[in-house]
């Protein structure tokens, strides 16, 4: 028998659909994913088999094959475990007359069929509603990374059981209430604020100039002196982000995987600060899988560079093309994304050894 689940993929900071089709025919019992997956996906059959038998259901013995269409890109994560497992269960009818095609599913699948986490939900979900999906099944961590999106039901499950369940209709899984940004915007508070510095005025001065204006900006003076404190209170003086573009942010750091399970949309402007042994691919992105590095990380946010003379003059000459241009296009051999960029950029160093020397000395 032939059964389809509705999932998403990831590319940039964009979903693509993926369409799961289970075909269960008779032969030596097998799990053969095809459609391009990466290693983790290769890896859910395993994950996917012994969480069904775990969740109550039975593995059935036959020859399964799994598609992930479209078949000529490549997927990648363990968010297509959830989707795998409902689809083997109504390929055996062990989940019957059941209609997967218009609800979203995504989440990785722990051996005992709990849901975990998976990055860029956030993402997935609105390419998702932009296409007309109007029902959604995630784990509960991350459900108040979408708690903003509008015109959408999300039903934020525990386990692979209690998904099954709400399919069949036996225990409806409670839809999750959505809230306005304006709510979510006037719970949040800002870790570090201007008003723990005491002193420093002309330091004060100079970032609320900078924060107004959206200059970038250059503190130079002795160890100690409070430059990366002032640093670090920057981002709180700054304008709210907007929807749009909390929206944008969060998009990012949800990619990166950086927003902590159970976070919520990101109302406070980022504040990233690499270490000056960073090289070119970890400040501007790279990797095999072309993933945001710390100029959209710190996207209409604070970019610090602490000891700037330390930094490599490669990894300071490939700022220049993002602070221009407000994106940064990534290519590798796998892939290939362009990802927001628009920051400020704050960097700090240490005063010059000849000018702490007091002029009358001998």
């Amino acid at each position: 028998m032939l059964a389809r689940a509705l999932s998403y993929g990831l590319s940039g900071v964009t979903g693509f659909r993926v369409t799961v089709e289970v075909y269960a025919a008779n032969g030596m019992p097998a799990v053969e994913i095809i459609g391009l997956p990466d290693a983790s996906i290769k890896e859910s059959r395993d994950r996917v088999s012994t969480a069904i038998v775990n969740s109550g259901f039975a593995m059935p013995v036959a020859r399964l094959t799994v598609n992930l269409a479209p078949a000529d890109t490549k997927k990648e994560g363990p968010a297509f475990d959830l989707p795998i497992a409902c689809s083997i269960l109504a390929a055996t009818r062990q989940l019957p007359d059941t209609d997967m095609s218009q609800t979203l599913m995504i989440g990785e699948l722990s051996l005992d069929g709990t849901l975990h986490p998976v990055r860029g939900a956030l993402p997935m979900v609105i390419s998702a509603s932009e296409t007309g999906v109007r029902e959604v099944i995630l784990p509960e961590g991350n459900g108040e990374e979408v708690a903003c999106i509008q015109g959408i039901e999300v039903y934020p499950a525990r386990n692979l059981a209690q998904v099954v369940n709400h399919l069949r209709g036996y225990e409806r899984i409670p839809a999750q209430r959505q809230r306005s940004y304006q709510e979510i915007l006037s719970s949040a508070k800002p870790q570090v604020d201007l008003s723990q510095v005491q002193g420093q005025l002309g330091a004060r001065r100079a970032l609320e100039v900078a924060a107004a204006g959206g200059h970038n900006m250059l503190m130079i003076g002795v160890p100690g002196s409070g430059k990366t404190m002032l640093a670090r209170c920057l981002p709180g003086i700054l304008p709210p982000l907007t929807f749009e573009e909390a929206l944008e942010t969060t998009r990012i750091q949800s990619i990166a995987g950086k927003l902590r399970p159970g976070m919520g949309l990101m109302v406070e402007r980022p504040f990233c600060a690499p270490h000056h042994s960073a090289s070119v691919a970890s400040l501007i992105g790279g990797g095999s899988n072309a993933v945001p590095g710390a100029v959209s990380l710190s996207h209409n946010g604070v970019l610090f560079l602490d000891e700037l003379p330390e930094f490599s003059r490669q990894a300071l000459e490939a700022l220049r093309q993002p602070l221009e241009d407000g994106v940064v296009s990534v290519t590798r051999v796998h892939n290939q994304a362009q990802y927001q960029s628009s920051f400020m950029l704050v960097a700090s160093m240490n005063m010059p050894s000849s000018e702490l020397i007091p002029q009358n000395a001998a």
